[in-house]
């Protein structure tokens, strides 16, 4: 199968390539920096979008509006794009930010938006998504939660002060965690490709989320390194000013439509997860 990926060059993207040539797809990765042209994905059976504004960063009236557009319009302008020869498949990454925080409720795929900000950018990606479907394009949305793999995503960020031996939980510690560890989320994104019964949003996480506290226990073992250094709700904010909500929220997500389908993850706990991803 012909696959092009957008935001190919990013964590998610660089390991979905690696793993579907390993498979024997042919790939390209292909730029959104520009308005897309019809020619960027002749020929294309497949197209995975990854690309979008990175989130985790303090979010100025600039970012936001960086983060809104590079979904928004992105993703629009890439529907428009595929009309002119529409390939079988779109997979177009969402995020459970969907749901916004929720504190224990489980959120299934069928589960109402939230409303906060984040909540209103994942509400809007997956409209423009979907928007291939008049086509006649399948389209999947998976609704991505925190990647755990070395390299990168947000674990290479959440491991410095453990190895300075300054971890420690975030706020409460209560908020629900829902993850996923990257060889699971490749996985999945292939078994989307390839599954043409699969469509509308798959959340792409791990059957078991964990609380912040748990998960900080966890990643403290596995590096050898204590958690004994809770950082205060109120330090998360000065720092972050409202992007810290994506710390202190809680989303207790299940894939629901993963497991339906018959997908089987490989890391179903996230101690396991951890231990293997720094084994070596």
């Amino acid at each position: 199968m012909k696959v092009a990926i957008t935001g190919g060059s990013g964590f998610i993207g660089r390991a979905v390539a690696e793993r579907l040539r390993a498979s024997g797809h042919s790939v390209s990765a292909e730029s959104l920096r520009s308005i897309p042209s019809p020619d960027d994905f002749a020929g294309c059976q497949a197209v995975i979008h990854l690309a979008g504004e990175p989130v985790a960063q303090r979010w100025t009236t600039g970012a936001r509006q960086r983060i809104l557009n590079s979904r928004i319009e992105g993703t629009r302008s890439l529907v428009a794009a595929l009309r002119h020869q529409p390939p079988a498949v779109l997979v177009s990454a969402s995020a459970i930010g969907y749901y916004g925080s929720r504190g224990d409720e489980i959120l299934t795929e069928n589960s109402p938006a939230g409303s906060d900000f984040l909540a209103q950018v994942a509400l809007g990606w997956e409209r423009e998504a979907r928007a291939a479907e008049t086509s006649g394009v399948r389209v999947v949305t998976p609704r991505i939660g925190i990647v755990l793999g070395r390299g990168g995503g947000a674990l290479a960020k959440m491991t410095t002060p453990f190895r300075l031996g300054v971890g420690g939980r975030l706020g409460s510690g209560d908020q629900w965690m829902s993850w996923i560890a990257v060889d699971d989320l490749v996985t999945l994104v292939e078994f989307a490709l390839m599954d043409t019964a699969l469509s509308g949003p798959v959340n792409a996480v791990a059957p078991n989320p964990v609380t912040n506290a748990d998960f900080t226990r966890e990643l403290a073992a596995a590096l050898h390194r204590p958690a004994i250094f809770p950082v205060p709700e109120f330090a998360l904010k000065l720092l972050f000013g409202e992007m810290s909500q994506m710390l202190l929220g809680s989303q207790r997500v299940i894939p629901e439509a993963a497991l339906r389908a018959g997908f089987r993850f490989r890391f179903t706990e996230a101690g396991e997860a951890l231990r293997q991803i720094f084994a070596s």
